[in-house]
């Protein structure tokens, strides 16, 4: 018996302390400066859905013409994807305005030095599209 009140009370102390705990949300107001837009995310989320669509269709495209115009366009397509997609990692697991900025700042160095790398090596070196026909060739 004990043990079925205190199953039954407490959904209703949880939604005691969430609405406590809650901000009062206002529907029809615009967002707090600095903060972005809806519109400005969605245009985002459409740009990160055709660098994805991009690299599709570089693929194959590499395969069959490969030279230094497909490198860079390979090394610029693949960092920017991989900066949008550790973002979204920092954006779900990284918490707290310090080191929020750390690991913000922390992506775009990485970004900067991946994309100078790779182009280093398409400028130094054979390029991605040799490289990896290089090693498929092993």
């Amino acid at each position: 018996a004990l043990l079925g009140r205190t199953l039954r009370r407490r959904p209703a102390v949880l939604a005691a302390v969430a609405d406590r705990s809650a901000p009062a949300r206002q529907s029809h107001s615009p967002p707090p400066q600095g903060h972005g837009t809806s519109k400005a995310a969605s245009l985002h989320w459409t740009g990160e859905r055709a660098v994805s669509v991009l690299l599709l269709g570089l693929l194959p495209a590499a395969y069959l013409y490969p030279g230094p115009a497909m490198d860079y366009s390979l090394a610029a397509a693949l960092t920017l994807h991989g900066h949008w997609g550790l973002g979204q990692v920092i954006t779900d697991y990284v918490h707290g305005d310090t080191p929020i900025k750390l690991a913000n700042t922390g992506l775009y160095v990485l970004s900067a030095v991946t994309f100078t790398g790779l182009c280093y090596f398409n400028y130094y070196d054979v390029g991605i599209c040799k490289a990896v026909a290089m090693l498929w060739s092993l």
